[in-house]
């Protein structure tokens, strides 16, 4: 019965969908096992300040989300994902040990820089992959268990961070080098997937995949994207803002990894969720979570709060990553999906480093709380204009060609 249930519920995926999820899995220990303590790292070690936190990570950041325009475009041009998928696994295993040895932050930056344009190059095209490895009524259940893999990723990373910190008694640095080995572990996994052959749209595409094939509410849609994220600033003040109330750092990263957990649990849920009742309505459902979450950070005065709020921000966090990129997905054709996915990432990542850098100018001159507060008003300007100007996604099982979507 049991086995039964597990078939029933994973149906419809197929064996490069498991195989990009574990990537996801091994990518995000690597990354997260160094997330909650990097601002740490460059305020305590390194002696940097919140402005310095904010630069690093906000344009850290853009380089991923900004270059997934690029490598999506590109692996619409070339009709080979996987390829430019491997390059950048590689290059973000290899910018984790390269922050460890790092003396002074600059040094950080230039590491942290190559480890998340390696993830920015790898991402668009490895969703490309998942979104061609499922049927179209399928597609919100394949993105929502690569949100598990990489989530649950983001759960085990900080545990096992945690774990060699104060179990093991590992210095901070090492913690770095360690990151190399799932980093690689992630490769391997892509290595074992199988692309599949080019549709019939590649050759038009190899000179056509340009964004200005984008239909109008695909444009839409980015415009949206773009005003929720004007105040979504880095998680790392979310930890820095934790550490404001005297919580202890090996707290400070269970309570991180507890967020990570959620937003694994609700990624699955929330695609297939997505798959039956519309991108639109679980989308501004994150959109609100993240308002309110932001609220109650601002508001906080104890490590109870702030652990609840950790986990309730994780329902944000594994929805918004789910069903945005197959919300982003469903606006476009098939041969123009990578760039489609990485132009909508792109304006994730610029919108987010415009939200770090005005966030760590409130955190500096202004107040601590003020960070949160602009997050909050990014929010509801986001989520009016989902309501005002996004229609619903296509009905998966409509007969209508790709990317035309009907209003509401």
């Amino acid at each position: 019965m049991t086995s039964l249930t597990t078939r029933q519920i994973f149906s419809g995926l197929s064996r490069n969908t498991f195989l990009l999820a574990l990537a996801s899995l091994f990518a995000d220990i690597s990354t997260e096992m160094l997330y909650p303590i990097l601002p740490v790292f460059l305020t305590q070690t390194l002696h940097a300040t919140g402005s310095v936190v904010g630069l690093v990570e906000g344009f850290a950041q853009a380089a991923q989300n900004v270059v997934q325009g690029f490598s999506g475009a590109l692996s619409d041009k070339l009709q080979k994902r996987k390829p430019i998928a491997l390059l950048g696994y590689f290059m973000a295993a290899l910018g984790k040990p390269l922050m460890g040895v790092a003396t002074v932050w600059p040094a950080v930056f230039g590491a942290r820089f190559l480890d998340r344009l390696g993830s920015g190059i790898r991402s668009a095209p490895r969703d490309a992959l998942i979104a061609s490895s499922v049927d179209d009524e399928n597609r919100g259940r394949a993105f929502g268990l690569e949100g598990i893999g990489d989530n649950a990723g983001a759960f085990l990373g900080p545990i096992l961070a945690a774990i060699l910190l104060y179990s093991l008694q590992v210095d901070m640095r090492t913690i770095f080098y360690v990151a190399l080995i799932p980093g690689l572990l992630a490769f391997f996994m892509v290595l074992l997937v199988t692309e599949r052959p080019a549709a019939a749209a590649a050759a038009k595409s190899k000179i056509d995949a340009s964004i200005w094939q984008f239909p109008k509410r695909y444009w839409a849609y980015l415009l949206v994207t773009a005003l929720f994220n004007l105040g979504n600033s880095s998680n790392s003040f979310l930890i820095l803002r934790t550490q404001d109330l005297g919580v202890s750092l090996e707290t400070t990263i269970l309570i991180y990894a507890g967020f990570n957990l959620i937003a694994a649990l609700i990624s699955y849920p929330a695609g297939a969720l997505s798959d039956r009742f519309g991108r639109k309505n679980i989308l501004l459902a994150s959109f609100v979570i993240f308002g309110v979450a932001y609220l109650g950070f601002a508001l906080a005065t104890g490590i109870l709060m702030i652990a609840g709020l950790f986990v309730f921000y994780g329902l944000y966090e594994g929805i918004f990553r789910s069903v945005g990129k197959a919300f982003a997905s469903d606006f476009v054709p098939e041969h123009l999906r990578g760039g489609g996915i990485g132009w909508f990432s792109t304006t994730v990542g610029l919108l987010q480093l415009i939200a770090s850098i005005v966030a760590g100018l409130l955190w500096d001159k202004v107040g601590h709380t003020a960070v949160f507060y602009y997050g909050v008003g990014s929010a509801v300007l986001g989520s009016l204009a989902l309501l005002l100007l996004v229609p619903s996604r296509r009905n998966p099982r409509d007969k209508k060609g790709e990317g035309e979507i009907p209003t509401e």
